[in-house]
């Protein structure tokens, strides 16, 4: 069975990720001790909230490092909603605030044409041979709770996108890092599916 650390720094949606990946199959725990961290065989950063708390968090838990050498090693790393922002160089949220910088580019505000946050089932186009959406379909919907999200600036990096006044990249893969700005845990059957697939690749 898979080992999958959820990085517990005091934010996010701890226990509904851990439930969720219990279910399909992983053996996965909540922990914020370093050396468990990096001695599992996959990792998971979930967030909620404000970038700059989430990152001050990280930080004050002396976790940003392992959670950056885990994700720019080939260990597979998923991160989910503020967990994906981390991932990138800053965000418009917190401009004095660095990210982890694992991902080139910025997080940026949502258009203000519609109602902020953005809380929503919305569907994703979907990029052509994704593994993270791998027996997923097309255009699957997806649950959304947020205000910003990411401007990915290297085309290197498989996007996914969706749209909410305006069309914006909601999910990532770059080697062994995924990242979804949406909440798979809370995203019913689909939601389940796409866990599945990160521990298939996990494993």
């Amino acid at each position: 069975m898979t080992t999958i650390a959820i990085v517990d720094y005091g934010i996010g949606n701890l226990r509904s990720a851990e439930k969720a990946l219990q279910f399909v199959g992983a053996d996965a725990f909540l922990t914020s001790d370093s050396a468990r961290i990096a001695a599992a065989e996959a990792v998971v950063v979930p967030g909620v909230g404000n970038f700059g708390a989430c990152m001050s968090a990280l930080q004050a838990g002396g976790l940003a490092e392992v959670v950056r050498d885990c994700a720019t090693s080939r260990k597979p790393f998923l991160g989910i909603c503020v967990g994906m922002q981390m991932l990138f160089d800053g965000s418009d949220e917190a401009p004095r605030v660095p990210g982890l910088g694992v991902l080139k580019g910025n997080v940026k505000r949502l258009s203000d044409s519609e109602r902020l946050p953005h809380i929503a089932w919305n569907t994703v186009a979907v990029s052509p041979d994704s593994r993270m959406f791998s027996g997923l379909g097309k255009n699957p919907w997806l649950y959304f709770v947020h205000s910003y999200a990411a401007v990915v600036t290297e085309e290197s990096v498989t996007t996914h996108w969706t749209s909410y006044g305006h069309r914006f990249v909601c999910a990532v893969e770059s080697g062994n890092v995924w990242a979804t700005q949406f909440h798979p845990e809370k995203s019913g059957s689909v939601g389940l599916s796409l866990l599945e697939n990160f521990v298939k690749a996990a494993s």
